[in-house]
C-alpha cells in the first residue's frame, strides 16, 4: 500500500440502493482538487470494523459507529470527520488514545436544524397533520373543531442554546414569542445578549409551551427529561426533539401524550433507531414523528459535506481544522507525528 497517497474512506450508509451517493458531486471535486484518493468502504457496517480502515488515513463518517476495536492497526489514520454535530456513536477517549482527530460539522446543520424546530412548532401550533387527514377524509367541516395556538406571547423554551439553539431563536423572533433556555454553559450575561431569557430546567417545564430539546447526548444529559420534567409540562404545551431520543424518557412522554396529559409533541429522533412499527407512539394523532431525518434537505446535505471534507483536506496538508471535539488530542505524539509527515509531503 501506498502511504504517500493521502487516502480518504467514506462509509457506505451515503450510497443509496442503485448505488449512487450525492455525496459524489461535493466530496468528489474538492478531495481530487486536493490530490487525495477517496473511495466509499465495501461493506455497510453499524460499526466500522478494523480490517474497513487500516488502510486510511481519513474516514468520512454518516451513521457508523467507532469503537477502540476500530483503531487496531490502524497506524495511518490521522482524522474522523462526522457528517453532522452529533458523535455519540464515537468512542472519543480511543480517538484521542489513537492520535486520531474527531471533528463535526456545525456549520453545516446550524441553520437546517433550527428551521426543522421552528417546523415542529408552526405544524404542531396550527395542528397541521390533523387538518390534513380530516381534509382528506371528506371533514371539511370538523377542522374547525381543532383550535390551534396563536404564537404571540406564548413562551419557546429551548433546553440547550448552543449554535442550533441560538439560531432557533433568532428564526422564532418575528412570531412574538418569550425566549427562555436552560443550558449550564450559558451564562446570564450571553442569554441576555441574545435577548434570552436563562433559567433552570424545572422553570423551563413548567413555562414554556413549546419545549424543544437541541442538546448533544452524553453523560450528563441522558434520561434530562424524565417523567417528573415531562410532569411538570402545562397540559397545552408542545414537546418537541430534534436532538437525541436516550434525551427524553420516551415510555413516560409516550404516557403523556396517550393521557392526554401534554398536548401534543414533535419528534425526529427516538430511543431506539429506527423505531419498531409495534411503538404506541406512531399510533397516536397528537404527536408528529419524523425519520431523524427532517432537517435533511440539499442545504444541509451540501454544508455538512463541503464542513467536513474542508477538515480532511486540511489534516491532509498537515494543518488543524475546525470543529475539533477532542482537543486534547494535540499533545498526543501520534498525531503529531502524522500530521509532520503530510506537512512534509
Amino acid at each position: 500500500m501506498n502511504t504517500s497517497v493521502f487516502r480518504v474512506g467514506i462509509t457506505r450508509d451515503f450510497v443509496g440502493p442503485d448505488g449512487t451517493s450525492d455525496l459524489d458531486d461535493i466530496a468528489g471535486p474538492l478531495f481530487d482538487q486536493a490530490g487525495l484518493h477517496w473511495e466509499y468502504i465495501a461493506e455497510n457496517t453499524p460499526v466500522l470494523q478494523a480490517t474497513q480502515v487500516q488502510d486510511y488515513d481519513a474516514l468520512l463518517v454518516l451513521g457508523a459507529g467507532i469503537t477502540a476495536e476500530t483503531f487496531t492497526d490502524a497506524d495511518r489514520l490521522a482524522i474522523i470527520a462526522r457528517f453532522g454535530v452529533g458523535y455519540d456513536k464515537v468512542d472519543v477517549e480511543a480517538c484521542t488514545e489513537n492520535g486520531v482527530l474527531l471533528t463535526i460539522a456545525p456549520d453545516g446543520v446550524r441553520r437546517p436544524v433550527a428551521t426543522s424546530i421552528m417546523t415542529f412548532v408552526l405544524s404542531l401550533s396550527h395542528q397541521l397533520l390533523i387538518k390534513d387527514r380530516l381534509t382528506r377524509a371528506g371533514g371539511w367541516r370538523d377542522t374547525k373543531n381543532y383550535m390551534g395556538m396563536g404564537l404571540v406571547g406564548r413562551t419557546l423554551g429551548l433546553v440547550g442554546m448552543g449554535n442550533i439553539g441560538k439560531e432557533a431563536f433568532k428564526l422564532a423572533k418575528p412570531f412574538g414569542m418569550r425566549h427562555i433556555t436552560c443550558d449550564p454553559y450559558v451564562t446570564p450575561a450571553e442569554a441576555e445578549e441574545v435577548g434570552v431569557e436563562l433559567v433552570d430546567l424545572d422553570t423551563l417545564m413548567q413555562t414554556a409551551d413549546f419545549v424543544c430539546v437541541c442538546c448533544p447526548l452524553n453523560e450528563e444529559t441522558r434520561g434530562l427529561v424524565d417523567a417528573r420534567c415531562i410532569g411538570l409540562m402545562k397540559p397545552t404545551a408542545y414537546l418537541i426533539n430534534t436532538a437525541r431520543g436516550p434525551i427524553v424518557d420516551q415510555q413516560a412522554l409516550t404516557e403523556a401524550l396517550q393521557n392526554r396529559r401534554i398536548q401534543g409533541a414533535g419528534l425526529d429522533v427516538f430511543e431506539q433507531e429506527p423505531i419498531s412499527d409495534e411503538d404506541p407512539l406512531l399510533s397516536l394523532d397528537n404527536v408528529i414523528v419524523t425519520p431523524h431525518s427532517i432537517c435533511w434537505t440539499d442545504e444541509c446535505f451540501e454544508g455538512n459535506g463541503k464542513s467536513a471534507c474542508e477538515s480532511i483536506i486540511s489534516v491532509a496538508s498537515g494543518k488543524i481544522p475546525s470543529w475539533i471535539v477532542n482537543r486534547e488530542v494535540m499533545d498526543n505524539p501520534k498525531l503529531k507525528q502524522k500530521l509532520a509527515q503530510r506537512e512534509e509531503q
